[in-house]
């Protein structure tokens, strides 16, 4: 798969409110960048180290199973899928064998596919890259490990993507990268928007609160705005709860305060923009909220440790297809 396609983008009409994954994965230039493919059958079991980068494990067909530390092994079925973190794990025919390291059998240019044994079983997986150092922002907010069962009365959708991208490995015709690469991408969405209403919103962290009717309803609004000077106060306003309450929810649900998320959204994308040195230092600062460049510089050394302008001439040559937008 070519790595420089067009990042991940998640259109939405002007007069919609925006939505705060879209607006991530939009910002973090996230995009699926390599996807892989497992034959086997027999006794077989393949270890992964754990990577800054989210992965996802799908099952076409037959019966694995998926190994998490400080899980219990997890059976899977086709049409199971897995969203994966910075954990290491292990994909196996049986939860008892000691894997071998996978990285093995698809270390290289055009080895995307590892035969074992047979067919019995067959797997699809799939790395999700973020532009420069920006993963920290999202993998730091999601589980080690999203499972969403087929059986999942939401997991029609995965359903039917899994379908397509099985058919069209099966095709392998013209075009094949390119509709590969997009039905990984609307599979990814799929996954997180399934598993959220799988295990639940109030079980689910940052992404449980973005379907919470009043911390929804102020995310929507923060992201929405991201340079306006907002209060504790008037972001509770807008979630139509008490300052404490929507204080202490917020930070139940997502780990941070409402003011140091904020903080943290607005020097990720701050840091996005310097990547791709479409604009000043100053003009960025502005942009995303800061009334001086040197308070900017301030909160971004704190943060990263390193100055902005530091920042920006270590990425030097980097290219996407991202624009730099706040709002």
């Amino acid at each position: 798969m070519n790595d420089a396609r067009e990042s991940l983008k998640l259109s939405r009409s002007s007069s919609s409110p925006l939505d705060p994954l879209s607006n991530v994965l939009d910002v973090l230039g996230a995009r699926v960048t390599r996807q892989t493919r497992i034959e086997a059958a027999g006794q077989w079991a393949l270890s992964f180290p754990g990577i800054d980068r989210l992965k996802f494990v799908a099952l076409l067909r037959g019966e694995s199973w998926l190994l998490i530390p400080g899980h219990a092994p997890q059976p899977m079925q086709a049409g199971d899928v897995c969203l994966i973190g910075r954990t290491e794990y292990a994909v196996a025919s049986d939860p008892a064998l000691t894997p071998i390291d996978g990285r093995s059998l698809y270390d290289g240019p055009g080895r995307d596919v590892a035969r074992i044994n047979g067919d019995e079983t067959i797997g699809i997986g799939g790395t999700v890259s973020f532009s420069g150092a920006n993963a920290d922002f999202l993998l730091g907010m999601l589980p080690d490990c999203m499972i969403v069962p087929r059986r999942s009365s939401t997991s029609g959708a995965i359903a039917t993507v899994l379908t397509l991208m099985s058919n069209e490995i099966e095709r392998d015709t013209i075009g094949h990268e390119i509709v590969s690469a997009r039905l990984a991408d609307v599979l990814l969405v799929e996954a997180i928007r399934a598993y959220v209403s799988h295990v639940g919103p109030t079980e689910m962290g940052w992404l449980g609160a973005l379907l919470d009717p009043r911390i929804g309803r102020a995310l929507r609004a923060l992201h929405g705005d991201v340079a306006h000077p907002w209060t504790v106060a008037e972001l509770a306003g807008v979630a139509g709860m008490s300052r404490a309450a929507f204080a202490a929810e917020f930070t139940h649900r997502i780990g941070l305060p409402p003011l140091s998320y904020l903080r943290s959204w607005r020097l990720t994308i701050a840091r996005t923009a310097l990547m791709h040195g479409d604009a000043t230092v100053a003009d960025i600062a502005n942009t995303v909220g800061y009334r001086s460049q040197s308070a900017f510089s301030q909160a971004f050394r704190r943060t990263f440790g390193t100055s902005p302008k530091d920042d920006a001439g270590s990425k030097t040559g980097v290219t996407s297809s991202w624009q730099f937008e706040a709002r």
